[in-house]
């Protein structure tokens, strides 16, 4: 069972990146003065463990960092480890069941404190606590323990073999925070660090000097930065909020910003703006889907928040899985792709649309289907007694509420869902939300994804690397947010299956790589294709925008896309 096949170092990527981003770069850290970031998802915490959301993990990114990363080809490389660990050099033991890491020797957080292994195992007991509500949990599934052999090397232990150990501490989810920034934000403490969750003590190539939620976050080059030269730019400006047009806009017909993040926008729009010759988009497929989830729970305000996060309640329409599927059934897959994404989009009927070898063939929800939509809905018993178009059952409207995050594409997709399931006789009431809000996991807040106060709402988001382990258990029994966790968990509509959670299981045992992807594809079948509990749209190229003055990037879907922030430079004319 040899662990190197799974580091699929070949997987190809497409990025449109223009010729002059190979240029070389050296001289002085902050030689090349600013360089300005747009997000229009605004930033509302810099503490990847208490948020899921994009925006989030990728602006921390910036400041903190993991033991290792996932490059642009998907293979793993070394950050704050010297080397990444393998069963051919020792460090994953022989039956898999343990990974050993070598921290870089003279590793400074940017306050010049030494970084050991004290900090990682912290950092495994900050998301592992039982009352932190961790949102990057399943990063550690399985993890038994976490030991500090010595100053530079860290032990983590499984409960069973892991032919993919590389949860914990790999990519821009699973970040190492200083054990003595947050030494007292354990549990149900940690939301409550304010300072520690907005300026947190990194080993990355910048430090924030000042953060406003959901506004800007200002940042300057970190003097400690272990590598001489780097950053090139002395300061950095996050700029949240807005939209993907004006975002677009401010790099490539104004030049205002450096570097603006999902374009997700029409193909023609797109086209238009690189017209202005100030900036480029740059596009490659990796593992996001844009979807709608479907709630298994009973979001109605007259229960109470424990009742509502949990199936003890099941949703009175959409715990019929005929509904569901003729949801499904009603969608045009093709037409969301041509309307929101031209060649950045592929419809799809897969949660997990690559690589390929976990990758199911299902792909009968690509065809549109009403009549067979209104068969199913006739069948479930819901029929429009009354002859006002909406179908009804024992006193009961089939009627939706549908939420998903402000932006133009998906309010397009809102409006075409909304037509078809209407055509099916089914009544959908529109809800768009500010996104820094929706993916904020604000404990406090009633309109985040994660406590999914509507029927269905539609998002996307991937998974680190190349395999889809850590992803898929996600959607284990027991790891819906809730109260208890502060609200994290990524469990977000409440799907529990125990014959789903056994194969998780077995997936975990398994190393062979054909096996392996035989079980992932049949987990991703019992959330789609199965259950339709989750309902992709559009296996969507990632998008975004660059600066012709800006060299050095390299677009990654399998990573934070700032991965490598710190060997981007200024193109001098």
């Amino acid at each position: 069972m040899k662990l190197k096949t799974l580091l699929m170092g070949a997987i190809a990527t497409t990025a449109l990146v223009p010729a002059a981003f190979a240029a070389g770069h050296e001289g002085e850290r902050g030689r090349d003065g600013q360089v300005n970031i747009i997000y229009w998802q605004a930033p509302s915490i810099l503490n990847p463990y208490l948020s899921g959301g994009t925006k989030d993990i990728e602006s921390a990114s910036l400041v903190i960092e993991p033991l290792g990363r996932y490059d642009e080809n998907g293979a793993l490389v070394p950050y704050l480890a010297a080397e990444i660990p393998t069963v051919e050099n020792g460090g994953v033991s022989e039956d898999l069941t343990s990974i050993t890491w070598k921290l870089k020797e003279g590793l400074v957080w940017s306050d010049g404190t030494p970084v050991t292994s004290a900090d990682v195992k912290f950092t495994a007991d900050y998301c592992m606590h039982p009352e932190g509500g961790c949102a990057q949990g399943a990063k550690f599934d399985g993890v038994t323990n976490v030991e500090a052999i010595d100053d530079l090397t860290i032990k983590v232990t499984f409960s069973q073999p892991q032919p993919n150990p590389y949860g914990p501490f790999m990519g821009g989810q699973s970040p190492i925070i200083q054990a003595a920034q947050f030494a007292d934000c354990l549990g149900a403490k940690a939301p409550e660090c304010t300072e520690a969750n907005f300026n947190p003590i990194g080993t990355g190539p910048f430090v924030v000097t000042d953060f406003r939620p959901n506004d800007v976050i200002q940042m300057e080059a970190n003097p400690n930065f272990r590598e001489e030269g780097k950053p090139a730019f002395a300061s950095l400006t996050f700029k949240g909020g807005g939209d993907a047009t004006a975002a677009g806009r401010a790099v490539m017909e104004t030049g205002e910003f450096d570097y603006a993040w999902n374009m997700q926008l029409a193909p023609d729009v797109l086209a238009k703006m690189a017209e202005g010759g100030k900036g480029t988009p740059i596009a490659a497929f990796g593992t996001l889907v844009e979807r709608i989830e479907m709630n298994l729970t009973n979001p109605s305000p007259d229960l109470p928040p424990e009742t509502r996060a949990t199936v003890a309640e099941p949703h009175p329409i959409l715990s019929d899985e005929r509904v569901r599927r003729a949801l499904s059934m009603a969608i045009d897959r093709e037409l969301l792709v041509e309307v929101g994404y031209g060649q950045a989009g592929r419809p799809t009927c897969n949660l997990v649309p690559a690589p390929a070898l976990y990758a199911s063939d299902n792909t009968e929800c690509l065809t549109q289907d009403l009549d067979g939509a209104r068969a199913l809905l006739d069948e479930a018993g819901w029929t429009d007694s009354d002859g006002d178009g909406v179908r009804d059952k024992d006193g009961m409207k089939l009627s939706l509420l549908y939420q998903t995050s402000t932006n133009a594409v998906r309010q397009d997709f809102q409006a075409l869902i909304k037509d078809w399931w209407s055509q099916i006789g089914v009544e959908t009431e529109l809800r768009n939300l500010d996104a820094s809000v929706f993916f904020g996991g604000d404990p406090g807040s009633p309109d985040t994804f994660q406590k999914f106060y509507a029927d269905v709402e539609m998002y996307a988001n991937n998974f680190d690397g190349t395999d889809p382990q850590a992803y898929l258990s996600a959607y284990r029994c027991g790891n819906e947010p809730k109260p208890s966790s502060q609200w994290q968990g990524e469990n977000i509509n409440r799907f529990c299956d125990p014959e789903y959670d056994a194969l998780l299981d077995e997936l975990a045992r398994t190393g062979e790589l054909d096996k392996r992807g035989e079980i992932a594809k049949k987990l991703n079948d019992m959330l789609t294709k199965d259950s339709m509990t989750i309902v992709p749209l559009v296996d969507r190229g990632r998008v975004s925008a660059a600066s012709n003055t800006l060299g050095g990037v390299i677009l990654n879907t399998w990573d934070s896309e700032l991965w490598n922030v710190a060997d981007w430079y200024r193109i001098k004319e």
